[in-house]
């Protein structure tokens, strides 16, 4: 389990943005960031400084993702024809804890990795335990009938705090959805300004 699980929100504080949208951030009360020099006047970044912050911020967002395996991710995109930053951010959609999170069956990103790798979800009806499986467009990802009663689910699926983007569709059960297709970055319900763009620069340097 990564280190990252019990410390996740010293990522907000550190980029002073509430980058997952939640009421608990502690970028809703300060701005700051951690630690005794958090107060400190933030000196302004030079070209590198703001992609890095740039790519912090967008890696950070999936949880814990390592950084060769976002990377790996920015490889595939490149080595695509269109626009890298719109298939990088579209790529890191299609990761099945991204789709289980999307579709309501956990409350944040972190669980959503735990709970593919506990085993409790399922794609086309086969069960698939590697959050960064890739979905393709029509895949229908569900939570096994045996893990529909545990308590992070039903929290997560009577909250009001998101809804299901475009790209994904519920079908009669509201432990079961369709993913539609690669979104674009327009249609991925961001809570702040993400730029793929700056994260392309960076590797590319």
């Amino acid at each position: 389990m990564s280190k990252r699980i019990e410390a996740k929100y010293k990522i907000d504080r550190r980029m002073g943005e509430n980058i997952w949208g939640r009421p608990k951030s502690p970028v809703n009360n300060r701005e700051y960031g951690p630690g005794q020099h958090g107060q400190r006047r933030r000196s302004k970044l030079s070209d590198f400084g703001i992609q890095l912050r740039a790519k912090q911020k967008l890696k950070g967002y999936y949880g814990n993702i390592t950084e060769k395996q976002f990377k790996r991710v920015y490889k595939e995109a490149d080595r695509r024809k269109g626009d890298t930053g719109e298939i990088l951010v579209g790529l890191l959609e299609r990761r099945l804890d991204a789709v289980v999170y999307r579709a309501k069956f956990v409350p944040t990103v972190f669980s959503a990795r735990q709970f593919v790798n506990h085993g409790h979800v399922m794609v086309n009806g086969k069960k698939v335990n590697i959050p960064s499986y890739q979905v393709k467009p029509g895949d229908v990802v569900e939570v096994r009938e045996k893990s529909r009663q545990i308590p992070l689910v039903l929290e997560a699926l009577e909250s009001a705090e998101r809804d299901l983007p475009e790209y994904i569709t519920a079908d009669e059960a509201p432990t079961k959805v369709t993913f539609v297709r690669q979104p674009t970055l327009d249609e991925i319900p961001y809570p702040v300004q993400m730029e793929p763009n700056l994260v392309v620069e960076f590797y590319s340097r």
